[in-house]
């Protein structure tokens, strides 16, 4: 799951290449003279509802991208092919079907950076986004073999880096820091709902396509009905995109030209009121903020800790296989997927909004992490249906923590954009590590108990709450130690914090 807000550096790079800081405050001035005859709010809940109503198509891309193709989903995709003999008909042995998984996130790792520094400097993200989309519906596809997937695979990591850190950055161009949260939480959730429905696309595929037209449901050729059908589907609605989705406040046509220069001027605002050091905010290169995120060491930790987590979920790629483990045929096992993915998702929208309403980070991690080693544990100890069903609502709920880990990352980089940029990045892209280790985690020869494998998520979980609270310490430490400087200054009124 990739890392959260891009606002501050969306506003100092294509918005300010667009409307300078002369506009802006010749744009402000119409504002407070009342020159822009309409009523502010108005507006602005007019520009807000229109954006809203676009951006959603974001949240249906998200579904498609898990229960469809690559990062997340092919892995669970393809988790759920190999209850119908992907793995046989591929004739895939040792360790290929592992390598299968983890190789989609070399491409993914390397060209998150590169593919968010290029929509920036292409200023359409209608196009860029969708058009990654299509790539990748097409290349799901066109594949068969055991070298050809490892290539396809590849491939739908360079293009599928594109989705998430171009949605977040699209979504941060549009909206205040203080409005970004719940659309942020709302795509997060999309992709909790999505692996359910990409468990109920796949069974309904597996089983009534099973043999039709002398093909098998799942292999990835063309007319291999899982991924032909659900690449097929992707493909239509990422046309549809292109139409739908918009691209920068500066040059969305859909815009009136009033609501477009409000677009812009409201972000600016939004930064201008806020930061701590305007000139700092404006005017620091891109190679000083990667120098300063490179030598702050919470930055490091945090990715270390993020590895850690991702890691430990790494039980989410082989859902459809451990829900085998409790005895049902294949067409039960993948529809048994879908309520725990449901239920995370109000959990993880409600903890992630109350984690906002009370400002604190560390419990809320502390306490969904440790439930979902509770389900590992009980998964360890049983074989029992009942008990092994309950234990993946359990350990589902580290997504919930993972969440308000991400929001976390994000509050402790304030200063400064381009820093910050570079830490999300930064962060964001080498804890994949996890996801690539993880896929080597649940091996068919551990199978059915994995009690090693769900040893290491708890170990890995252990570890994530130490170096959370470790963090959590320091921060609290430094918020002493302001408050302190703060008093002999005799400051009255309290400034920046840590969120712990």
């Amino acid at each position: 799951m990739p890392p959260s807000s891009f606002d501050t550096l969306a506003t100092t790079t294509s918005l300010r290449g667009a409307v300078g800081h002369n506009e802006a405050h010749e744009l402000r001035r119409r504002c407070e003279n009342g020159d822009i005859h309409i009523d502010r709010l108005q507006l602005e809940k007019r520009l807000l509802r229109k954006v809203d109503m676009r951006m959603s198509i974001l949240v249906v891309l998200y579904i498609l991208n898990f229960s469809c193709i690559p990062v997340y989903t092919k892995r669970c995709q393809n988790s759920s092919a190999r209850l119908q003999g992907f793995q046989q008909d591929l004739h895939l042995q040792g360790q290929q079907y592992s390598t299968v998984l983890s190789i989609l996130f070399v491409g993914y790792i390397i060209m998150q950076v590169p593919s968010n520094m290029f929509l920036n400097w292409f200023g359409r993200p209608s196009i860029h986004i969708p058009s990654c989309v299509v790539i990748w519906g097409t290349i799901s596809i066109l594949i068969g073999f055991y070298i050809g997937v490892l290539l396809a695979r590849f491939f739908l990591g360079i293009v599928e880096s594109a989705f998430f850190p171009g949605a977040l950055f699209t979504i941060s161009c549009w909206y205040k820091r203080d409005e970004i949260g719940l659309r942020t939480s709302i795509l997060d959730c999309g992709s909790l709902i999505s692996n359910g429905f990409g468990a109920l696309a796949a069974s309904g595929i597996l089983s009534g396509m099973q043999g039709k037209l002398g093909h098998s449901a799942w292999r990835q050729t063309p007319g291999r009905w899982l991924f032909y059908i659900e690449g097929s589907i992707t493909i239509f609605v990422a046309l549809c995109a292109m139409l739908i989705l918009p691209d920068f406040p500066h040059n969305t046509r859909w815009l009136t030209p009033e609501e477009r220069q409000f677009a812009v001027l409201r972000l600016q605002e939004d930064v201008a009121k806020d930061s701590a050091n305007t000139e700092e905010t404006t005017h620091l290169s891109p190679l000083r903020g990667l120098w300063l995120a490179l030598t702050d060491w919470k930055m490091w930790w945090f990715t270390i800790a993020a590895t850690l987590q991702l890691l430990s979920q790494s039980f989410y790629i082989f859902f459809p296989t451990l829900s085998a483990t409790m005895g049902f045929d294949t067409t039960i096992s993948l529809l048994l997927c879908a309520p725990p993915w449901i239920c995370a998702t109000f959990i993880v929208f409600s903890i992630s909004r109350y984690s906002d309403h009370t400002k604190r980070r560390f419990i809320f991690i502390f306490v969904t992490e440790t439930i979902s080693i509770i389900g590992f544990i009980i998964s360890m100890c049983t074989m029992n249906t009942v008990a092994r069903y309950l234990s993946l609502f359990l350990m589902i709920q580290s997504y919930a923590g993972l969440v308000v880990f991400y929001t976390w990352m994000s509050n402790t980089f304030p200063w400064s954009p381009a820093k910050r940029a570079v830490c999300l990045a930064f962060m964001n892209s080498i804890s994949q590590l996890g996801n690539v280790c993880g896929s080597y985690v649940w091996p068919s020869t551990w199978g059915p108990s994995y009690r090693y494998s769900y040893a290491i998520c708890v170990a890995s979980t252990a570890l994530f709450i130490i170096m959370c609270w470790v963090m959590s310490m320091h921060l609290t430490t430094l918020n002493k130690k302001m408050a302190k400087e703060e008093e002999e200054r005799g400051v009255l009124t309290p400034g920046f914090r840590y969120l712990v």
